[in-house]
């Protein structure tokens, strides 16, 4: 990433998470409440996320991928045990484990709004690829040529081109442009048992990842689209696209 690219995204990063909590801190306490008494239990969600790639090698036959690792804050949308008895696992459309105020604020991304403050702490930006899960990451960077290149020389964001583009989970919809490449892009052997699987909806959302982070070596480019989806997601959170 070139330094003025650098420079004028961490600008923005601290300018807009700033404004971003002033204009939404109102807005929290009532939020806060929403989800005690829809679920008793913790209000926020701190879980260790996979940040920029540092390397990725292939001695001997093995394959090592290394992320840095922070914390990730979200306002709970699950139930407190959600789980217990299937360990780390993605969330997917209609998870049962999802309450009724998470899926709420699951549709309009509000739950990500505590990450304003990991965005002015340094570990997070307002626009990248959505955080993976450590060890989720290494299963899909396993199983989706090229999926961890998403995150190589950049951080984290809270919304990015796939979140504005796709629905919760890199869902796209009948009429996106996208859907037209869909039957090269999914299940391309036509395999019965594979059909809706959610690696299918990452491999999408891993192409619009790379789409961003190659915006980011020219500064023109990179401006144009960061402030677009800037932009753009307002507009998802009123229409409640998110899934």
């Amino acid at each position: 990433m070139r330094l003025s690219v650098r420079l004028t995204k961490r600008a923005i990063d601290v300018v807009g998470s700033a404004v971003g909590l002033a204009f939404f801190a109102p807005l929290m306490p009532v939020i806060a409440a929403a989800i005690y008494v829809d679920s008793p239990g913790p209000i926020l969600f701190r879980q260790k996320r996979a940040g920029k790639l540092l390397r990725s090698s292939t001695s001997n036959g093995t394959r090592s991928i290394q992320f840095d690792e922070f914390h990730m804050h979200k306002f709970r949308t699950m139930r407190p045990d959600a789980e217990r008895y299937t360990g780390p696992v993605l969330a997917e459309a209609d998870d049962p484990r999802i309450t009724r105020v998470g899926r709420f604020l699951r549709k309009t991304r509000l739950d990500e709004l505590p990450q304003l403050f990991d965005v002015l702490r340094g570990t997070m930006s307002l626009v990248g690829p959505r955080p993976e899960r450590p060890e989720l990451l290494q299963q899909l960077a396993f199983a989706i040529p090229f999926f961890e290149e998403r995150m190589r020389d950049v951080k984290p964001g809270i919304t990015g081109l796939a979140q504005v583009t796709l629905g919760y989970t890199g869902r796209f919809g009948a009429r996106s442009e996208i859907a037209k490449l869909a039957h090269s892009l999914q299940n391309p052997f036509q395999l019965p048992e594979a059909d809706g699987a959610l690696a299918d909806d990452m491999r999408i959302k891993l192409l619009y990842d790379l789409a961003y982070t190659t915006s980011l070596e020219k500064w023109s480019a990179f401006f144009a689209m960061e402030m677009r989806i800037i932009a753009r997601t307002p507009i998802v959170m009123l229409r409640g696209v998110g899934q």
